[in-house]
């Protein structure tokens, strides 16, 4: 049976708050997470490639985030077909350059072709395919909040009374539901969250999001997990994964793997928020495609020229974005029709979603 929940804090509600098409302005509006939290700053995408651009350039972030304001992409793509002398080939260039954007999180190979489903087939109906899939992307981001929140439920049962949790990167919004959970029950919870370079989205997104939250959030360097666990500092590593395999890997930000192997070695646990389960096109570890981004960003501090370059000039560099973990390494995978072994995380698609 779920906690009641009073009412949670701004970071806990709908992502229509972070992201949006604006009718008014006929735009997607996104936060710009490059700059979050110490500059709050909307950026207004009126092209696909607008949209494009701002999930390779980071300024949207997350795998469902990202997957949301390319559905939105697509949808403005729909809505601009007036003219176009091939509607359906101009909508399927759209997508295939949303596709493009970022090839492991699986949240955006799942969204953008539905959409453009959707779209394709309300322009053979004489239908409206803008409207048909905005509406369809408006109804992920309504689903996707429902997940998150039975995600987090779920894995708060998995927290003891003075835990000192370790996570990395941005673990979203089933990070903030567990942690909100937990307090609600009664639990003093301590967040610890790794930097994450070379963006440090754990410095900024998720400590803010605690702060937020109230929650008591200790800052590490990417290097520093398995000494904390060595000493006793560490009770539990908890994250996310932008696309969990049939057979139980997960892929997640580059370092995840690192963690996971100092939690098995210290007989720490180590949990994944799965949110709505195993990617059904992905079978093992091996068919994950690892995105390698630019070398100049780890030169730089937020991964960006303009910022206080950390390396010195005329060495080699080298970003692989994600990196996978094992079945072996995790102890479960909450999802938001309960927690599964990761051998098991298949029976995911024969359990009944709970209310």
């Amino acid at each position: 049976m779920s906690p009641t929940i009073s009412t949670p804090p701004a970071m806990l509600a709908d992502r229509f708050k972070t992201l949006r098409y604006d009718e008014g302005e006929q735009a997607v509006v996104i936060l710009n997470r490059r700059k979050y939290p110490f500059t709050v700053e909307y950026v207004t995408l009126r092209t696909v490639e607008e949209v494009a651009q701002s999930i390779e350039n980071m300024t949207v972030q997350g795998g469902p985030p990202l997957a949301y304001v390319a559905g939105l992409g697509l949808a403005m793509a729909a809505r601009d077909l007036s003219g176009i002398a091939h509607p359906a080939a101009y909508l399927e260039q759209a997508a295939q350059r949303l596709l493009a954007t970022r090839p492991t999180a699986d949240d955006l190979h799942h969204i953008v072709p539905a959409a453009l489903n959707v779209a394709l087939d309300a322009l053979h109906q004489d239908g409206d395919p803008f409207r048909a899939a905005l509406d369809y992307v408006n109804g992920e981001i309504t689903r996707g909040n429902e997940v998150s929140r039975k995600c987090g439920q779920y894995a708060a049962r998995l927290l003891n009374d003075g835990d000192q949790v370790l996570t990395h990167c941005i673990a979203g919004a089933a990070l903030c539901w567990m942690l909100w959970t937990a307090k609600q029950d009664g639990k003093h919870i301590t967040l610890i969250g790794s930097e994450t370079r070379p963006y440090f989205q754990g410095a900024r997104l998720t400590a803010a999001s605690a702060q937020e939250m109230g929650i008591p959030f200790t800052l590490i360097t990417d290097g520093m997990s398995a000494h904390l666990m060595s000493v006793g500092k560490i009770d539990k590593f908890i994250c996310a994964a932008d696309r969990i395999t049939l057979d139980g890997h997960i892929t997640n930000k580059i370092g995840t793997l690192q963690h996971a192997i100092a939690a098995h070695h210290f007989g720490q646990p180590f949990y994944v928020l799965g949110y709505d389960g195993p990617d059904p096109n992905t079978e093992t570890g091996t068919d994950i495609p690892i995105e390698e981004r630019d070398p100049v960003e780890v030169f730089h501090a937020r991964g960006e020229t303009g910022t206080v370059r950390t390396a010195i000039h005329g060495i080699d560099g080298y970003y692989p974005a994600f990196d996978i973990t094992p079945p072996h390494l995790i102890g479960a995978i909450c999802t938001d029709r309960g927690i599964f072994a990761p051998g098991a995380i298949r029976d995911y698609f024969h359990t009944e979603p709970t209310a």
